[in-house]
């Protein structure tokens, strides 16, 4: 499997020890920066641009998951869910990390760097890596239901609005 990450400064160490043991492991890993550390740079960019080789591997066929890291994790996965069909999600700990593939069939884990010790975030990372996606027709339903209001801005057969409830 090819797993593409990227990082801020707030990940650079954990992502360089997330590379080796994963590389090690037998995982063929893609780093997407950055490559020395910068106080001030942006995760946007790297985020985004692992993302992206993530959407196109799996547009390709490939079998591809990414990995993004900063001090929490969220911005991180914000940025990553910007892509076009990527589903980011945020791991704090190995259930949600094999929820995030079993019911949300995540293609990218965000993990903060600053909130687990690398030991840790490494299994994290392992368990989203192996979880398998559950297709099963419920989760299959709720994600193509945002992926259709992700294209169409709209949700067939509900009712949307900032008035209350959502409505069938």
């Amino acid at each position: 499997m090819r797993v593409h990450i990227a990082t801020d400064h707030a990940g650079l160490e954990l992502a360089q020890y997330l590379i080796d043991n994963l590389a090690e492991a037998g995982y063929d890993m893609i780093d997407h920066g950055p490559q020395e550390y910068d106080a001030l740079d942006d995760y946007p960019s790297f985020c985004i641009n692992a993302a992206l080789a993530v959407a196109a591997d799996r547009e390709a066929g490939l079998d591809s998951l990414g990995i993004v890291l900063g001090g929490s994790g969220n911005g991180e996965q914000m940025a990553a869910n910007k892509v076009k069909g990527i589903r980011a999600a945020l791991a704090w700990n190995i259930s949600t990390a094999q929820l995030a593939r079993e019911h949300n069939n995540a293609q990218v884990v965000a993990v903060g760097g600053r909130q687990h010790e690398p030991a840790e975030a490494l299994e994290i990372i392992k368990a989203f890596l192996t979880a398998e996606w559950s297709n099963e027709e419920r989760h299959a339903r709720r994600i193509g239901q945002i992926g259709e209001y992700e294209t169409t801005g709209a949700l067939d057969g509900f009712e949307l609005g900032t008035e209350g409830i959502a409505k069938p």
